[in-house]
This record gives structure tokens, C-alpha cells and sequence, in this order.
């Protein structure tokens, strides 16, 4: 099955039992082990919406600084087993919404936290993204994004380009149905010019296989 005949979506709420497979290739322990001493710091103390947070990998690893975190994804497939993970000391709360949609999530937030979601934004929905995240939150808040770069004998293979810049990757589940799956893999130049009309303070970290971006709002 293609992208053509499924969502990104549809793919994901599938994929969400075999989901946090990709965090056991052993090429990428060493730097799973420095976004996690990374990322505590940056969202200490904060009150966290957190876009696309899957089976809560990361929401873990968030709570164990922030003051709470009100995590939320588009699929109640990945939330219920994001629901099975211990998330103390921070207040947790588990949600099913659009990233595009984030009017309806209730609660005060000073952080923006986006866990390998940035590279499944289209590059034409970019703006559309960012202006959505400012009207919930307003001008001040911190925004923080965590992504993948694109490394050769690690990475799946990028099966196609299209007009709008776009990459795809041919993604296959355990059962073998195949999904054709939009994965950007943009550097920092570009991250930052996408940033530039929405936001302020860049701060750039990248890894091995990982990056990490924090910005404010304006």
C-alpha cells in the first residue's frame, strides 16, 4: 500500500505497535543518549505542548524536568500506548489532535516541543504550521525541534523528489505492506531560514544522526 492510498496518518496509526523499533539501531545509541541529556535542560521547569508525540518516547524523557506537558498526536493509536508509559514527576496529559488544529487543546504553555515531526511538515505547509503554533501560544514561547539528518547506510533510502522540494521514503511495516512516506531532511541554513519570519534566538545542535533546534517565538 502506498501514500497514495493512505495518509501519512493512516500510516503511522499502523506502524504504531512496531513504532519505537527505529530507537534500537545500535549506529544510533550514542546519540539517543545525548538528546537525552540534551533535551531536559532546554524544557526545565516548563509547561510543554508537545505536536505529534507518538507512543510518548519523548514525552518520557521530557518529564523528567518539565513542570507538565500536555502531549498530543493525531492518532488515538499511538496515544493509547503512549498511555501505558510512566511519565513521573511531571503532570502529564494525553491528547488526540491536529497538528494543524491546536485551537481545541486546553492549558498555558511556554514551550512548543516537536519530536521528529518537523520533517513530515510539507515545505509549503511550513508557514501555515508555524502561524498555527503562535496563535495558540503567543510571542515569547520557546520552540524546540528534534529531527533526523539523512545518513547514508542508515537512513531509508529517499525514493523520490517532488516539485514543491519534497523528499519520500518507501517505509515497510513488519507484515510487509509498504507506505510511501514524505521525510524532509533539511540542515540548519534551512531550518533557519524557515524559522526566520517566526521566530528569533536560534539555537543549533547537531549529531551524528540527530539535530536539534530552539528558537522564540515573535
Amino acid at each position: 500500500m502506498s501514500e497514495s492510498a493512505c495518509s501519512l496518518g493512516d500510516y503511522y496509526a499502523e506502524r504504531a505497535a512496531e513504532y519505537d523499533e527505529v530507537y534500537r539501531k545500535p549506529e544510533r545509541q550514542a546519540d539517543l543518549a545525548r538528546l537525552k541529556q540534551l533535551l531536559p535542560p532546554l524544557v526545565a521547569g516548563k509547561r510543554i505542548l508537545e505536536i505529534a508525540a507518538g507512543t510518548g518516547y519523548w514525552t518520557q524523557v521530557l518529564a523528567t524536568t518539565a513542570t507538565s506537558i500536555t502531549a498530543t498526536d493525531l492518532n488515538a493509536e499511538t496515544i493509547a500506548i503512549a498511555a501505558q508509559r510512566d511519565y513521573s514527576p511531571a503532570d502529564v496529559a494525553l491528547r488526540t489532535a491536529d497538528a494543524y488544529q491546536l485551537d481545541a487543546v486546553p492549558g498555558d504553555f511556554d514551550l512548543v516541543f516537536c519530536g521528529f515531526w518537523w520533517s513530515h511538515i510539507g515545505r509549503a505547509d511550513i508557514p501555515r504550521f508555524l502561524a498555527g503554533v503562535r496563535a495558540r501560544t503567543g510571542a515569547g514561547t520557546t520552540l524546540v525541534l528534534a529531527d533526523n539528518r539523512y545518513v547514508l547506510g542508515s537512513s531509508t533510502p529517499i525514493s523520490r523528489k517532488d516539485s514543491r522540494g519534497d523528499t519520500y521514503q518507501v517505509r515497510r511495516l513488519a507484515d510487509g505492506r509498504e507506505y510511501e512516506v514524505m521525510k524532509n531532511f533539511p540542515g540548519r541554513e534551512q531550518v533557519a531560514a524557515d524559522l526566520e519570519p517566526a521566530a528569533t534566538d536560534l539555537a543549533w545542535t547537531e549529531l551524528d544522526y540527530y539535530w536539534v533546534a530552539a528558537c522564540t517565538l515573535h
